[in-house]
């Protein structure tokens, strides 16, 4: 695959994949829907690993490097998944792209990392006002919806953490085989909660949305989405892979409106906006910052 091919991938993919979560429990309860994607990927991933002749080894740092992944597939999807049947689908993509501000900051109290300049700090202080935005809009600010925010902020906060140790980890584990591992660690997790919050039998109503999102999710959004992910990330620099955090919230918000009926609120717009803003900041701040020292003499 060419890296212009496998990064318009990447844009597409993380675009739908909240339009996807949110149309794949239409008719089937979250939990199933988040564990038949799972079930689905873990599979075919299996399947890959061997014909690829990728090592899966379940002992010591590689299980704790699953381990510490469970609490990003489980955790922030799960929450993620049930949090759809609440907000707007866009705003998942919006609240995840707080993820690398969040991984930034974590990472500076768990891996010891330099301390952030000050102008991330700022660019931290714009998103938290989009938020702020966000949780004062009319429209959006009913019980169910703030608990969907809340579901959300949580599952951000779990896949930054879930980031940041697996880093700590350094297991050294194929991409694939880390995903892998960890979505079959996540299978009995997912078909428990999905027993505790629900428990019924689903018929598969192929007429409707939801099986055909839970296949999209499985095929392209955990296994398509994520070779394309690391192909990219090898062949590009770290701040042209970050333009997609930017890229990805804008298509996630309109799709939703489009094909869910979903509304767009100025407020919405608005706090998306300074939420965007601030990762714009949180990344190309530098640069422009050093564009001004350079320009600056003359």
């Amino acid at each position: 695959m060419s890296v212009p091919a496998a990064y318009l991938t990447v844009v597409l993919v993380w675009a739908t994949t909240p339009i996807g979560i949110a149309l794949s429990g239409a008719t089937l309860h979250p939990m199933l829907a988040a564990g038949l994607r799972m079930l689905i990927a873990a599979a075919l991933g299996l399947v890959l690993v061997q014909v690829l002749r990728i090592p899966m080894r379940w002992r010591g740092v590689e299980l704790k490097s699953y381990a510490w992944a469970l609490v990003g597939i489980f955790g922030a999807l799960g929450l993620s998944y049930m949090a759809a049947q609440r907000v707007p689908s866009g705003l998942i993509s919006v609240f995840f792209g707080l993820s690398p501000m969040l991984s930034a900051v974590l990472a500076q109290w768990l891996l010891a990392e330099p301390a952030m300049p000050l102008y991330k700090w700022g660019a931290c202080l714009l998103a938290v006002a989009g938020l702020l935005v966000l949780f004062r809009d009319d429209v959006l600010l009913t019980a169910d919806m703030v608990g969907g925010f809340v579901m959300l902020l949580v599952a951000v906060l779990l896949f930054s953490v879930s980031a940041v140790m697996v880093k700590r980890t350094d297991a050294r584990l194929h991409p694939l085989a880390q995903t892998v591992g960890s979505l079959t660690l996540s299978l009995p997790l997912f078909a428990l909660a999905w027993w505790l919050l629900d428990g019924q039998m689903p018929t598969l109503d192929w007429a409707s949305p939801s099986p055909w999102a839970v296949l999209y999710l499985a095929l392209f959004g955990s296994l398509l989405g994520f070779v394309s992910y690391y192909h990219v990330l090898q062949h590009l620099t770290p701040t042209t892979v970050a333009l997609i955090t930017l890229i990805t919230p804008a298509f996630a918000l309109y799709l939703g409106f489009w094909l869910n009926d979903e509304v767009l609120s100025p407020a919405l717009l608005q706090g998306s906006g300074l939420i965007m803003m601030g990762l714009a900041v949180f990344f190309f701040g530098g640069y422009l910052r050093g564009r001004r020292r350079v320009v600056a003499p003359l």
